[in-house]
């Protein structure tokens, strides 16, 4: 009896897998791309500027967010970059790293598996020369050289998580069963022709409008993947089991985009849209004398009570 039940599961879960997969609009893995040399050969294979022309309302909305700028950040990320080369690998044991001349993709990847997730298609002298790049733009900035902060803030901007990471690279989440994105088609809610030189098809992929796209970078969690995991965004998590293990149902999509009006203008604490929807903040105040000591006499005070309540689908802050 035992014995016939695990069968029956076994094959439940095969069963559950075949349906799983059976709505996949991917293809077979392809032939890895040659890996790009140079900041400029990788910002170009990525470069949404392309998508503006039939897309302008949406590319405009992207501009203003922060994955047009995922390396540069607030500009707090790019800063950090370094902070972690030089309080993280340059004092790691093990790491390989003593200077900047030893980092590789593998190292920066601890950043980057969010932040620039394209650079698994880069050698490591691009790793190199990304960090060169935000040292130049640092000691610009302590010179006043301000030409020079503009010249190699663009650089550093022109890597970003544009159109083509979230609607082609990172499309697919279960590749097995849906099968991986294809080199000449981009994902989204349509399928036919696209009119693009490259990117000459549309198909869908079916985890890009829900909470689980989202949670490949804003995730569970340490990126236990890695040599060596960093703690960092735990948002998918703390919407897992906070917000829907409470009943919860929308979607990071749902607040993000839909709800707050803000379309691909992904924003989070900075937005008063967002704010707006996040939290409710109650602020109650009186004031009073209060009779401290004979020398001192009489003396005012003020009481301020701050409550606030997250209506957030997950903990704030968080990435």
């Amino acid at each position: 009896m035992r014995k016939s039940f695990i069968v029956g599961l076994a094959c439940f879960a095969i069963t559950a897998l075949t349906a799983w997969g059976a709505f996949g609009a991917g293809g077979p893995k392809p032939e890895p791309l040659p890996k790009a040399k140079t900041i400029k050969e990788l910002a170009e294979r990525y470069d949404s500027s392309s998508c503006m022309d039939c897309h302008e309302d949406i590319h405009d909305e992207w501009s203003n967010s922060l994955h047009a700028r995922s390396i540069l950040g607030t500009p707090r990320t790019a800063p950090t970059i370094i902070t972690a080369i030089e309080n993280g690998l340059k004092i790691f044991p093990y790491s390989g790293v003593t200077k900047d001349e030893d980092i590789t993709v593998e190292h920066l990847m601890m950043c980057a598996k969010c932040h620039l997730p394209q650079l698994d298609e880069a050698t490591d002298d691009v790793a190199r020369e990304i960090v060169a790049t935000i040292r130049g733009w640092q000691q610009a900035y302590r010179d006043g050289d301000y030409d020079k902060v503009d010249e190699l803030q663009e650089t550093i901007e022109s890597l970003n998580i544009g159109c083509t990471v979230c609607h082609n690279k990172l499309a697919f989440i279960h590749k097995w069963a849906d099968g991986y994105a294809q080199p000449d088609t981009i994902y989204g809610a349509m399928e036919g022709d696209h009119e693009d030189e490259v990117y000459t098809k549309m198909a869908e992929a079916p985890a890009l409008g829900e909470s689980i796209f989202c949670g490949q970078c804003h995730g569970l969690g340490p990126n236990f993947e890695l040599e060596h995991p960093s703690q960092c965004a735990t948002l998918y998590g703390s919407y897992l089991y906070s917000y829907v293990a409470h009943g919860g149902s929308e979607s990071c999509q749902e607040c993000h985009m839909e709800k707050s009006g803000l379309g691909h203008d992904m924003q989070s604490y900075k937005s008063d849209e967002m704010i707006d929807m996040a939290v409710d903040v109650t602020v109650e105040g009186r004031s009073l004398f209060w009779r401290k000591n004979k020398e001192d006499g009489v003396l005012p005070i003020g009481v301020i009570n701050v409550e606030i309540y997250n209506k957030a689908g997950h903990v704030i802050p968080d990435g």
